[in-house]
């Protein structure tokens, strides 16, 4: 059989369509749905075959995407739908456009197999141009699907109407405006009618034109929307209008225009923002910006801004056509000499340094202030006066930005400008940022470096030790084998001396209990001791021939230095480095397995974790939460977040869902473990689950003394349910930021909420439950490789572990409440991956950070891969991942959840899971080598991958360390880039048929398209959806005024730096989850999103 089927066509033979018309398209994920790989894939295309790209990225309500169509006059609008929700989500942009007259928009979209073929049918119907499904993929390649939407919104937009009336240019959210500028920047427009403008603009000579121009990566765009922001706060009346200019890619005609992603303040019904792009200008400029200029004065905005592309040294194209410039620099520029050289130096009224946070930044600031002083030969004033400004754009409430925003107001009334006065912020007398507290220290940024060395310093002594104990035995031997007596009895005793001496004190005590321990392995029981317990495991079990298989199978070396080698590299389950696992033994009656649950509202779910967990001895509880509760959001009304609400997870709004969901089930009771899967509110989710274990030792209480707890009482069985409850939350905000997920906070608040939580289980002696699950899953399925996935998350584990010790925290104390979670897929580097991760981690703990056995331990729970999981043959799936349990259980992870084979379309079924549970229990109570738990061991290609792994994620290490580090990468975009990058090859493999997959681009099913199988969707019902909205009205109603008290507090511990996660566990008892997170926005600052 072909390995590769002939429905498969070679995208490289696919033309690209060219358009006659400069065709836009706004692109987006959808509202709540982080899953943006896809869309990052199909924008890329787009720009590629010539089309300019309004990319918004993740996270988008049909409102925001809608407002940038309009504004921006796109042709067309291309969306992503991964989180359910997607019928409500597209019938409502469709409806939107209508009402804003704007139904000529091309509407396209695309969910994997999600959005299946009867709901496919129904958009269709409604309007929606095109919602592709992966078979269109298959037949199409992604280049077709292209080419399609090109040519569908390939039309000319004047001929849809020029407005003519200049009076109403901002009617309809700025719609006459937008089609103005179209029309002025295709040189669509009369040269009388330019002439009238022109005119008419002369009355507006006052109106403030700021242009904002600076070097490539500068910051300039998260600049404009912190000083949009301000003018929000304070002089909210202001009308401003935004140009963003960015270049157009001469090769192809395509252009990214990546500036209105960057903004978080333009959605203001006073603000129109619009990209440009410069075509087939010579320079950083197009030819029409005078005039788009002129129609926002004629339409009436206060503040124009016009924002351009990065330059170089000598460009200072933007001065002519404006009234006021700002130049926007980083402390790098080089030499003080090479300021001489910047031609935007002579020109500009205000000159910003970003980024002040970086080393270096004082220094420039000064040489920046004295440049500026020779350039304008102010000698008289000084340096302190000079309009030179230090700022950090990236952070929340940075003062710098607030000292450039008084000086541009003042820049203003200097220039005899029209200028606003506002009494929200304080006059300030300083020019720069005066706090730059960093996340980590400027000298512990190489602390990756610092590992990879510790790491290869360790294996370089292992292989030292071990020729030194290889020698010495063979010395020995030959002492014993001439007989004593022997003329070189002394020579070889010398020698013996010297490797004696040089033999470290471990090396020689692990080679002499080696013999009782291969004894202790080859009996049926083992008894050792944990926590000061004696305990006894039975380590043998008997297969129906009678064959004896251990638990542990230990080598049978006999050469004194492989034994060391095999110590010190991989050593038996339970010790150190942990290459083998981090315990002894697995826990008898505890198989690995975690329930995996969430649906509907919190009845629905409890009845599915019932249903789980009844057959088992222990109860794994892991949930699954809606988009709408993973964005910090209550459920609401609006089509497109009613859509979401209990699809793809459970919807938890408060406190009393929280107890619906675990009603039933003992959260301290030592055979019970809870996984949260969230990340951007988890602090508040995390509080709901804190507080329901609380409760419930208080109502136990209560029942079993017929009285309420005092508040004594209650303050004591609040400590003791905190050190008992079991589970973790995955909280991990890192990954969040570099997959693109559900980041919704700054970085900077909550890494500070992350400390501040484990901080609280530091206080609280909470020991049994993990302050965050460090995770590569969603790295994995924004498109990383294992590699990647391995490197990014070790490295982003490390990255906390610098993080808290830069807040005071010793490593002991946090250690053992870090794990991590990782997906396995089908690449053979997932075989080692729990090894590789495990002898890392071991290795860095112990000889850098000094950390005690327990934090020396890297406990991590799997998931298989669900982006191995497909619409086509989706039977299939389920031998995939019996392949990725299999492995995962090999290598000894601490738990499991195996995918549902219908995941691929849908919320898994109560069949599909009982099948995914059913793989997992086969494995472990059938397939007899499980009852090995080191059968990894002693294998040549293990050993290879293992020491091939580790040397590749070391390499990846030092390369995020010479880029400042995880934040400084994260920073550059680097690991972002390098996911999409690999998810981009990935996908091209599998459409060309170089990667097989079964059933999907070879041996495909030759009845696929003869009948089309209808399989069970599960969704969320009407009543439960009604049901939320009214428990949560009954919250806020009953909670009112508590509620308010609650969320001053949270504001004011922000404000004072307090421990947040304190003052969130009481106020959680009162307020919503959309309360929470409004409030952290205010005070905490939202999610800047990048490209």
């Amino acid at each position: 059989m072909s390995a590769v089927a002939t429905s498969v066509i070679d995208p490289t033979k696919i033309e690209k369509y060219a358009a006659k018309n400069h065709v836009r398209f706004v692109t987006a994920a959808s509202l709540f749905d982080g899953h943006d790989a896809a869309i990052n894939i199909m924008r890329r295309i787009l720009q590629a075959t010539g089309a300019e790209v309004i990319h918004l990225g993740h996270n988008r309500s049909v409102q925001e995407v809608v407002d940038a169509a309009i504004q921006e006059d796109a042709h067309g609008i291309a969306i992503s739908s991964y989180q359910g929700g997607h019928v409500e989500y597209f019938k409502y942009m469709i409806d939107l456009l209508k009402q804003r007259g704007a139904s000529h928009i091309k509407v396209f979209g695309g969910g994997g197999g999600v959005i299946v073929l009867e709901e496919i049918a129904e958009l269709h119907a409604y309007g929606v141009s095109h919602i592709f499904s992966p078979s269109d993929g298959q037949s199409m390649q992604l280049q077709g699907i292209i080419n399609e939407m090109i040519e569908t919104a390939d039309y000319d937009l004047t001929k849809i109407g020029v407005p003519e009336n200049l009076d109403s240019l901002t009617d309809n959210g700025y719609v006459n405006l937008a089609r103005l500028i179209t029309a002025l920047d295709e040189d669509g427009i009369a040269n009388d009618a330019i002439d009238a403008l022109t005119k008419r603009a002369g009355e507006h000579e006052k109106t403030p034109v700021l242009g904002i121009t600076g070097t490539g990566g500068a910051g300039k765009s998260s600049l404009t929307d912190e000083l949009i922001r301000r003018f929000n706060l304070e002089l909210e009346h202001v009308k401003i209008a935004i140009i963003a200019i960015d270049p157009t890619k001469r090769k192809t005609g395509g252009a990214l225009l990546g500036d209105r992603i960057r903004m978080n303040a333009i959605h203001h019904p006073n603000i129109y923002f619009r990209s440009i792009a410069t075509r087939n200008t010579q320079g950083e400029v197009p030819e029409a910006l005078g005039n788009i200029i002129n129609a926002c004065k004629i339409a009436g905005f206060d503040l124009i801004i016009v924002e351009t592309p990065g330059i170089g040294q000598g460009d200072a194209g933007i001065v002519p056509y404006v009234n006021t410039s700002m130049y926007v620099m980083t402390p790098e520029f080089g030499a003080a000499s090479q300021l001489e050289k910047i031609d935007m130096l002579d020109f500009a009224d205000l000159v910003v340094i970003n980024k002040f946070d970086r080393k270096g930044s004082e220094d420039a600031y000064r040489d920046v202030r004295k440049q500026y002083q020779r350039n304008h030969e102010l000698f008289t004033v000084a340096v302190e006066e000079l309009p030179v400004y230090g700022t950090i754009a990236s952070k929340f409430n940075d003062d710098g930005i607030t000292a450039l925003y008084q000086g541009l107001l003042n820049t203003f009334a200097s220039k005899q400008l029209n200028s606003w006065e506002g009494d929200f912020f304080a006059p300030l007398e300083s020019k720069k940022s005066s706090i730059r507290t960093s996340i980590i220290a400027a000298e512990r940024q190489r602390y990756l470096a610092e590992i990879a060395e510790a790491v290869r310093g360790y294996h370089k002594s292992v292989k030292e030790q071990v020729t030194l104990a290889r020698e010495r035995q063979q010395l020995k031997e030959a002492k014993r084998m001439l007989g004593e007596g022997a003329d070189l009895d002394a020579a070889l005793q010398q020698q013996i001396d010297k490797r004696e001496e040089r033999l470290d004190a471990r090396c020689k005590k692990l080679l002499e209990a080696w013999a009782g321990i291969k004894e202790a392995y080859s009996k049926d029981t083992f008894t050792h001791k944990i926590r000061g317990k004696d305990i006894t495991n039975t380590i043998a079990t008997y297969s129906l021939s009678g064959t004896r298989i251990p638990k542990v199978s230990t080598p049978t070396y006999e050469d004194e230095g492989e034994q060391l080698r095999f110590l010190l590299k991989e050593n038996v389950p339970g010790h150190f480095p942990f290459t083998a696992g981090v315990f002894g033994f697995k826990r008898e009656g505890e198989d690995p397995a975690r329930m995996f649950a969430g649906e509907g509202d919190p009845f629905r779910t409890n009845r599915r974790f019932k249903y789980l967990s009844k057959s088992g001895d222990a109860t794994r509880l892991s949930t699954a939460f809606d988009s709408v509760t993973l964005y910090g959001n209550d459920p609401g009304l609006r089509p497109d977040i009613y859509g979401k609400v209990g699809n793809s997870g459970v919807s938890i709004a408060t406190l009393d869902d929280m107890k619906v969901l675990f009603d039933g089930f003992d959260l301290c009771a030592p055979s019970t473990s809870v996984s949260l899967t969230i990340n951007g509110p988890a602090p508040t989710i995390l509080a709901f689950f804190l507080n329901t274990a609380i409760d419930q030792q208080c109502e136990k209480f209560e029942q079993e003394h017929g009285k309420k707890p005092t508040e004594q009482q209650r303050s004591e069985l609040k400590d003791w349910a905190l050190a008992n409850v079991r589970g973790t939350v995955q909280a991990d905000i890192l990954k969040e930021d570099q997959g693109q997920n559900t980041c919704i906070f700054s970085t900077e608040f909550s890494l500070k909420m992350m400390g501040d939580i484990q901080e609280y289980f530091v206080q609280k002696q909470v020991q049994n439950f993990y302050s965050v699950s460090i995770s590569g899953y969603h790295i994995a399925e924004a498109g990383a490789n294992p590699i990647s996935q391995l490197a990014f998350t070790l490295s982003n584990g490390f990255t906390y572990v610098e993080t808290y010790l830069s807040r005071g925290m010793k490593i002991d104390d946090f250690a053992a409440n870090l794990s991590f979670f990782f997906s396995n897929g089908m690449d053979p580097e997932y075989t080692v991956m729990g090894r590789v991760a495990r002898r890392i981690w071991a290795i860095a703990m112990r000889f850098k950070y000094g950390a005690n056995e327990r934090g020396q331990k890297l406990k991590y729970h799997i998931q298989t891969s669900g982006r191995s999981l497909h619409a086509q043959e989706m039977d299939f799936n389920d031998i995939r991942t019996t392949l990725q349990a299999l492995i995962a259980i090999n290598d000894n992870c601490n738990s499991l959840h195996t995918n549902a084979y219908d995941e691929a379309v849908t919320t898994p079924t109560e069949e599909s899971v009982r099948r995914a549970m059913a793989i997992q229990l086969i494995i472990n109570k059938e397939y007899g080598l499980a009852n090995n738990e080191n059968s990894l061991q002693g294998s040549f290609i293990v050993d290879e991958l293992t020491d091939l792994v580790e040397e590749a994620v070391l390499r990846e290490f030092e390369r995020i360390s010479e880029r400042g580090g995880v934040l400084g990468a994260m920073e550059t975009g680097y690991q972002r880039g390098k996911i999409q990058d690999e998810s981009m090859h990935y996908e091209m493999l599998k459409h060309t048929g170089e990667l097989p997959i079964i059933g999907v681009n070879t041996f495909e099913n030759p009845h696929a398209n003869v009948s089309e199988t209808t399989i069970e969707l599960a969704r969320s019902t009407e009543e439960e959806k009604q049901s939320q909205m009214s428990r949560l009205e009954a919250v806020h109603s009953q909670n009112k005024d508590k509620a308010n008290i609650m969320l001053n507090e949270l504001r004011t511990a922000v404000q004072q730096d307090v421990n947040v996660f304190d003052v969130l566990m009481e106020a959680s008892r009162y307020c919503s989850l959309g309360q929470i997170t409004d409030t952290f926005f205010e005070v905490g600052g939202q999610y800047r999103r990048n490209m």
